[in-house]
């Protein structure tokens, strides 16, 4: 064991999740950022059916069954937007590009709102106001004397069906599918591996799956953190005895136990529930062994003593079976073992629970997706679910947890660079043109593209693109090749200061606030991750009067680039039914669109697993082969090679960093941190506090990360974990899922040794 010694800012939080700490927290927030007089109402519109919806995670919303619907991180990213903090024109004026790029991300958000579209002085390396319709013609300018083909539009998940859907046929009546977006960079194993499992890119469950099951399994997520809503629903199922099984290479206080502030009993008592009934520390990489395992001691158990598997559905719903069950009496535990880093017998007692139960869900995040072989991943627990026909009957069935609140209806209503060949003949059908079909770039190949020179413009409708990818050394300089960068935003952040030859920011409003155009007042829509859509609607007074929303924003851009388009964008920025009206005719599940929108709750997209229907090319699920683990077993046993995961602190959303804390793992007021095993820091002759230098293996170029304070923790051996997006430069660009493109942020490999002197 290392010697503790105290160390600046770290500290044991002893507290559960939620309780008392997260209303402390949402206090705090509210102090810092909103009126005392407002925020109250504010919050209580949140997530409400004639309110508006969070601009925090995707997941469900609770229609009457709790008396607020929002959570301490949804309370964070509501008074982040709704703050009374502003940065008008004079305060650039007063501040270099090159002298804020030396504030923190987090100063540079919490300055406040952005109330002027700028444009960038490269004279006096600031940004200045402009109008909006003379930045709109430059815009237009450059773009027409440009090839489609060099301009990336980018896509932040926060970003409303309507403004999504204009900003698609934007670029397409333009002439490109240049379409990297944040799904990308997080759920694309999702939307790539589900289709060729169970013929659809998205999650079988509802709130109410959750309701009846008998059995959920956690993989690789830290709801407390970035899905706090979910606790709700977790809290709920333990009280009902639910096991709930975890996987997860770190020790999470939100998996642990978890004090639900709408409890007025664990409220008075300062008592918890326990969240995770068996808790498994599944090393960083070793998700498919692990998988593999359990499935392995399934195919046993069915052979001693059938009736493990469900064989009628089996052969009537799946496809490639027997090729699958080949290969797992193929793995060796002793690989299974080396690579998931747990025990035959931890896998065997997950398989006996998941052979008891009826009905089972298995809910996970970006700790599946985002590795080198992520696709796979996803497939794998397709296939664990599969084997006891666990989809199409209540209480069961997959659950990803999508990030943004509208990550997954951004890619519904076309933000994808490989659209169908259906979804283009309704666009043109419909709109009057003829859209591209070949395949555009996706966001680590629009920034390669960047890098390469072969990118001139780029168009971010929200986000934080260059830190938000890997290899910030290659990242950062790319975007000053670009003849343009536009970023549609709220508040400012580092991208926007990598200054292209020519940039413009433009403010928009917020989700918080009143959208009202010539038709009158608006509303958007938005899907959560249980496919959901609903309408959101804000109430709060725009932070500036200069400010436009998305889709008038994107609307400006097209007439100024399109004079001769077949799209009749002002009168779709004047009412937004318009643009739904368009959805609805070429959009499948999206009939009566607004009229549907307009029920409280919505209404839920189709999903034909739910029926037992498998929209593949063979009309079946299809089980996968997964034959890497033996790889993967002597990747991880490697000597003196760790696996880094880049993590989000509490006080973080993505790339927002909402204050300096991460208490649930007891960290405060800093973020140079590596998180280690005692017995990884004891072998590498570190003790807890010392200062350590990182450097990437997963390429011949070196990468270092410098003088981070190593901290023990309780990690799986052989895992470390440092904070995203500061870790990102550690991360190749090419360090990919081959299938999905995305990037590898949780399992690559480095080593850790104590920091140079001085």
């Amino acid at each position: 064991m290392t010697t503790r010694r105290e160390v600046p800012g770290v500290r044991p939080y002893d507290g559960p999740a939620g309780g008392w700490g997260a209303l402390r927290a949402t206090a705090q927030a509210v102090r810092q950022q909103m009126e005392s007089i407002t925020a109250p109402i504010t919050l209580l519109r949140t997530n409400q059916p004639d309110g508006f919806d969070c601009p925090g995670c995707a997941w469900p919303d609770k229609e009457h069954r709790s008396t607020f619907q929002f959570c301490e991180n949804g309370a964070k990213a509501v008074t982040w937007e709704a703050t009374t903090k502003r940065v008008p024109p004079e305060f650039f004026a007063n501040n270099t590009v090159t002298s804020l790029l030396q504030k923190t991300d987090f100063e540079l958000e919490d300055m406040g709102r952005l109330t002027h579209p700028l444009v960038y002085d490269r004279a006096t390396d600031t940004f200045r106001a402009v109008e909006w319709e003379d930045a709109f013609a430059r815009i237009g300018e450059i773009l027409r004397s440009l090839s489609p083909h060099e301009v990336e539009f980018y896509t932040s998940g926060r970003a409303s069906n309507e403004a999504a859907y204009l900003y698609q046929l934007f670029a397409r009546e333009y002439g490109t599918n240049n379409f990297p977006d944040c799904s990308n960079m997080c759920h694309e194993p999702t939307s790539v591996g589900l289709p060729q499992s169970i013929g659809i890119g998205k999650g079988t469950v509802s709130l109410e799956d959750f309701d009846s099951a008998e059995l959920i399994i956690s993989i690789g997520h830290n709801p407390g953190t970035n899905h706090p809503r979910m606790m709700g629903t977790l809290h709920e199922a333990s009280r009902r005895d639910v096991p709930i099984i975890v996987f997860n290479p770190l020790r999470e206080r939100a998996l642990e136990r978890f004090a639900d502030p709408q409890n007025f009993i664990e409220m008075a008592t300062y008592a918890s529930t326990r969240i995770a009934s068996t808790y498994f520390m599944v090393d960083a990489g070793g998700d498919a062994a692990a998988l593999k395992g359990v499935m392995k001691a399934l195919l046993a158990m069915e052979a001693e003593e059938g009736n493990v598997l469900d064989r009628e559905f089996i052969a009537t719903h799946t496809e490639g079976f027997d090729a699958f069950a080949a290969d797992l009496e193929a793995t060796s535990w002793d690989d299974i073992e080396k690579a998931s880093g747990l025990t035959r017998p931890d896998l065997e007692q997950v398989a006996l629970a998941y052979a008891k139960s009826n009905a089972t869900i298995v809910t996970y995040g970006m700790g599946i997706t985002q590795h080198n072989k992520g696709t796979a991943n996803v497939r794998l627990i397709a296939d664990l679910l599969l084997m006891r026909g666990n989809f199409g009957k209540p209480g069961a069935g997959i659950c990803p947890l999508r990030g943004h609140s509208n990550v997954q209806g951004n890619r519904t209503v076309g933000i994808t660079e490989k659209p169908s060949r259906d979804f283009l003949k309704r666009i043109e059908d419909t709109c009057g043109f003829t859209p591209p079909s070949a395949h555009g770039h996706d966001a680590v190949q629009a920034m390669q593209a960047m890098i390469d020179g072969k990118a001139k413009a780029l168009i971010c409708l929200g986000g934080n693109f260059a830190v938000a990818l890997p290899d910030s050394e290659r990242s950062f300089p790319a975007m000053a090749t670009l003849d343009l960068g536009v970023h549609i935003a709220t508040k400012l952040n580092r991208t926007h200061l990598l200054v292209s030859k020519e940039t413009y920011v433009f403010p928009c409003l917020g989700r918080t606030e009143l959208d009202i155009q010539a038709g009158g007042p608006q509303s958007i829509t938005v899907e959560d991750s249980m496919s959901m859509v609903h309408a959101s609607a804000g109430k709060l007074t725009p932070a500036s009067e200069h400010l436009r929303s998305e889709p008038a924003i994107v609307a400006g851009i097209a007439c100024a680039t399109l004079p001769n388009s077949k799209v009749a964008w002002t009168e779709l920025v004047a009412d937004y039914d318009k643009i739904r009206d368009l959805i609805d005719r070429t959009v499948p599940g999206f009939e009566d669109f607004n009229e549907r929108i307009r029920k409280p709750g919505g209404f839920r997209l189709p999903l034909p697993p739910t029926e037992r229907q498998w929209p593949t090319p063979s009309g079946k699920a299809v089980f996968s082969v997964y034959e890497g683990v033996k790889e993967d077993a002597e990747v991880l046993g490697a000597e003196n090679v760790l696996r880094l995961i880049t993590i989000r602190s509490h006080d973080q959303y993505n790339t927002t960093i909402y204050a300096m804390d991460d208490r649930y793992r007891g960290v405060f007021g800093r973020r140079d941190v590596l998180f280690m095993n005692e017995a990884d820091l004891a072998e590498h002759g570190l003790q807890h506090g010392d200062r350590v230098d990182i450097e990437t293996l997963a390429s011949a170029r070196q990468r270092h990360l410098k003088n981070l304070t190593a901290i023990a923790y309780p990690i799986a051996k052989g895992s470390v974990a440092a904070y995203y997006p500061e870790a990102n430069v550690l991360i190749p660009l090419d360090y990919i899922d081959k299938e999905s493109g995305t990037p590898s942020y949780k399992s690559v490999p480095v080593s850790v040794a104590r920091a140079a002197a001085g």
